[in-house]
């Protein structure tokens, strides 16, 4: 049936105005690119419109099943996007609609078909309002304010209006679609641009939502127009008359949802349509040269209409075609695993190594039973073979070995994985190759990361064992620090005390043995809080034999802060330090505490608080700052504790002259034995 003899959509009244009765009702969500030769015709319009309605059809079919699927996913929180499920089953509603209605007369089936007009019309004009709203929405924030939901209040109201005036024409017979509805829709999707403008300044989308609406106006318009053309029109005209509306889908997709249109929609559908775009194309390219192809359309058009069909359906079916027919030579003819999922398990298991020889060992196992081969094995790659195989991976023998994949690690020494004969006396195809040649990479990105990680290992191992020794040394320091004068002093006082009190000469004597023993003993890094203080009492003891009543001694540890653990001599050279510069000067002495506490930190983490206070002579900030330059004893307390503990342990000084010194250390409390204390500061 020509189009001049398609039935009118109404009760045996014919269009108003001047409309074409069987293009009226339709217009496809499909576009095609504009091209500079000439039509065939009213044939290639019919063609095109075929074209056109069908890709609609599965375009908005594929939308609808990737926003159900998007909503689906396992996995994911995502709620159903509303808007984008609108737009896909108006869409599909639009194009399934007026498929059946342009389509069915042409095979005898007479309409008319007031009801499927008016459904599919109605669809068409909710498109418009559906951009408003996402656009009005902006990110997901919703439609607030009361001129926003004015503009939306309006254009779904004009939408529905529109639709009811269409079905208003298929009850009382008149024709469909209604043209007043239609000019409805025109004027007034026109006007919302300039409200929409004003409300959507400002905004980062502001120009984009501006162009999204007035496409949609745009393509009612077009349609509207389309409906006032006399006699055939060419196929560019039926172009930009009835498929001028796919920016909507678009506009909406890229306004509402960027993602879903990036990553899948825009690239399936850009290849659908692409397809029917080159066999339209095609057609109307060999139709403007061949006089017998022409004939052939005019006898019977329905015959290009199916040939068209069928080239797209083979065209979409090539790759379910592609993969059937793969799956059937690996998994029937040549009975070879799927080496996709072969490639992924060699990677999964290639990270659970440590070690380059169990990693090897592993993917020797695997390849075997997957390439049918006797055996794969792995060796050391001589350098002339390394050299030999230049940019190849995969080095293929003429009899035994079957083939020798190197893996391409980074530096020497490098391996190959040797594939001996394979079973069947088959030989490794282009598919065999291939995934050896991946193994091989995959195989040597990792023993690159292994080596990484050993070098870093052993370099980590080798500045422990530097810290190590320079803590030993540092430790010699502070024992050779037992100062040579303070020994001469001891011993003077001994030898005194000897002519006046021998018992308490004998006790000094037992206390510097006691002194000289600790010292010498702590060779570790670490030792007991409690055998610290040891060393310090017998230290003070004999200070005091020295001072005697110049020097009052005071120890403040509980029992439970005593079996933490510190570095060996910490507490030493500060308590001598105390006493030398401090408590020495002073004709009438002072007082020395020493006293610990656990505590806890900002964060909650549990600290060992030592504090060392005397009451001398105290100093000045630029006495002090002499005196931790030109010291030795103190600079290596700070140098091993930020050795051992880094930034959670800290040394601070505090001293006022006339008033005294404060010394303050805080560490991580780490105790000796299993027992931990309670929750509690002691």
């Amino acid at each position: 049936m020509t189009p001049a003899s398609a039935p009118v959509v109404g009760r045996d009244r014919p269009f108003v105005g001047r409309q074409r009765p069987d293009d009226s009702f339709f217009f496809p969500i499909c576009i095609m690119p504009t091209y500079g030769f000439a039509s065939s015709g009213p044939a290639m319009s019919e063609l095109l419109n075929l074209i056109g309605l069908s890709t609609g059809v599965a375009l908005y079919a594929m939308l609808l099943a990737m926003v159900v699927g998007a909503g689906r996913s396992p996995g994911t929180r995502r709620e159903l996007d509303t808007l984008l499920l609108t737009t896909a089953l108006l869409g599909l509603v639009w194009n399934l609609c007026a498929l059946p209605v342009y389509e069915l007369p042409k095979v005898g089936i007479v309409g008319p078909f007031p009801w499927l007009t008016a459904t599919g019309f109605s669809a068409l004009g909710f498109l418009p309002a559906v951009v408003v709203h996402s656009v009005l929405r902006g990110e997901r924030e919703g439609v607030r304010g009361p001129l926003k939901s004015s503009v939306a209040a309006v254009a779904y109201s004009v939408s529905a209006l529109a639709a009811l005036l269409h079905v208003r024409a298929a009850l009382t017979g008149a024709a469909v679609p209604d043209v007043g509805a239609m000019r409805l829709l025109t004027y007034t999707f026109v006007v919302l641009v300039l409200p929409l403008a004003a409300v959507t300044r400002g905004q980062p989308g502001a120009r984009r939502a501006v162009w999204a609406v007035a496409l949609a106006a745009f393509a009612v318009s077009a349609l509207h127009l389309s409906q006032l053309h006399q006699g055939d029109a060419s196929w560019p005209v039926e172009l930009l008359g009835h498929h001028a509306s796919v920016p909507l889908a678009f506009a909406i997709l890229y306004q509402d949802y960027p993602f879903a249109l990036a990553d899948l929609f825009l690239k399936r559908a850009l290849t659908l349509l692409m397809l029917v775009t080159t066999a339209f194309v095609a057609i109307a390219t060999f139709g403007v040269r061949s006089t017998a192809f022409d004939e052939f359309v005019r006898v019977d058009p329905r015959q290009v209409g199916a040939l068209v069909t069928i080239w797209v359906a083979t065209a979409l079916a090539y790759p379910a075609l592609r993969r059937g027919i793969g799956w059937f030579v690996d998994s029937v003819v040549l009975r070879r695993p799927d080496y996709g999922s072969l490639r992924a398990t060699a990677a999964r298991r290639a990270q659970a190594h440590e070690s380059v020889p169990a990693l090897l060992d592993d993917i020797c196992q695997l390849l075997a039973p997957a390439l049918s081969a006797r055996s794969v094995t792995w060796q050391e790659v001589p350098p002339v073979l390394d050299d030999d195989a230049g940019h190849r991976i995969v080095i293929v023998g003429e009899r035994t070995p079957a083939a020798t994949a190197i893996i391409p690690a980074a530096e020497p020494p490098r391996y190959g994985l040797v594939i001996s004969e394979l079973t069947g006396g088959r030989r490794l195809l282009s598919d065999d190759l291939s995934m050896l040649e991946s193994i091989a990479i995959v195989v040597a990105r990792r023993v690159d990361a292994i080596r990484i990680t050993g070098e870093r290992y052993q370099r980590e191992v080798r500045e422990q064992e530097m810290a190590k020794l320079a803590t030993e040394a540092e430790l010699r320091a502070l024992r050779a620090q037992v100062n040579p004068h303070f020994l001469f002093n001891t011993l003077t006082t001994i030898g005194y005390l000897i002519q006046t009190a021998p018992a308490r000469a004998l006790e000094t004597l037992m206390q510097l043995t006691s002194l000289l023993r600790g010292v010498l003993r702590s060779d570790g890094e670490h030792t007991t809080l409690a055998r610290e203080l040891e060393i310090i009492e017998s230290y003070l003891q004999i200070e005091r034999a020295r001072f005697e009543d110049r020097l009052r001694i005071t120890i403040d540890v509980p029992p439970a802060v005593r079996r933490t653990r510190v570095p060996s001599l910490l507490l030493q050279p500060i308590v001598e330090n105390a006493v030398k510069h401090g408590i020495a000067p002073l004709r009438l002495g002072g007082e020395v505490v020493v006293s610990g506490r656990l505590e806890r930190s900002a964060t909650g983490a549990l600290e060992l608080s030592l504090i060392v206070r005397d009451t001398g002579s105290g100093a000045t900030a630029d006495d002090l700052e002499r005196g931790r330059a030109a010291g030795v004893g103190l600079r290596n307390v700070e140098r091993r504790l930020a050795v051992q503990h880094g930034s959670a342990a800290s040394l601070t000084i505090h001293s006022t002259p006339g008033e005294g010194t404060t010394v303050a250390i805080r560490l991580p409390a780490v105790f000796a034995g299993a027992e931990q204390p309670a929750r509690r500061a002691v």
